[in-house]
């Protein structure tokens, strides 16, 4: 069967165990129409990038499965006409990624794996005195607002 990758956000007045139950509801949605899922992360309330709904934030859930296209697209339905979720993500992956998704691995991870992307070196800049004259190696003088004549 093929795999997929799902992401939902849920309304942000909602307990984490409201919005918990919604993975379970949703996963049992999938076992019912002959798929499975594989894994499941709830990775909290998080402040979205913009209003959806004249929400600032959100709870945001990941949903790993191995299921044939008409769950998937019986899933997507139902999470649309739920009033509790905001949003629907609904990826194709060729296989699933072994332990936690990005969002729930530590900072200090994430930066290692990505080469260096936060933790690597910085180089220094150069300073002013140390840069040299820009108009010096075509013999030109620098114009710096001169006096007209």
């Amino acid at each position: 069967m093929p795999l997929y990758e799902h992401v939902f956000i849920a309304r942000q007045d909602l307990s984490n165990a409201q919005a918990e139950g919604l993975i379970e509801h949703f996963s049992t949605v999938l076992a019912d129409n002959g798929g499975k899922v594989v894994d499941s992360e709830y990775w909290g309330v998080k402040t979205m990038a913009y209003k959806i709904n004249k929400n600032r934030k959100g709870h945001y859930a990941f949903l790993k499965s191995d299921a044939p296209a008409a769950a998937v697209q019986e899933m997507e339905r139902l999470m649309r006409l739920h009033d509790d979720v905001m949003r629907v993500l609904t990826i194709k992956v060729d296989k699933h990624g072994d332990g936690p998704s990005v969002q729930m691995q530590k900072r200090e991870e994430r930066d290692g794996d990505r080469g260096g992307f936060g933790g690597g070196e910085r180089r220094e800049r150069p300073s002013f005195g140390d840069r040299p004259d820009r108009g010096a190696d075509r013999g030109e003088r620098p114009s710096f607002g001169a006096a007209r004549r």
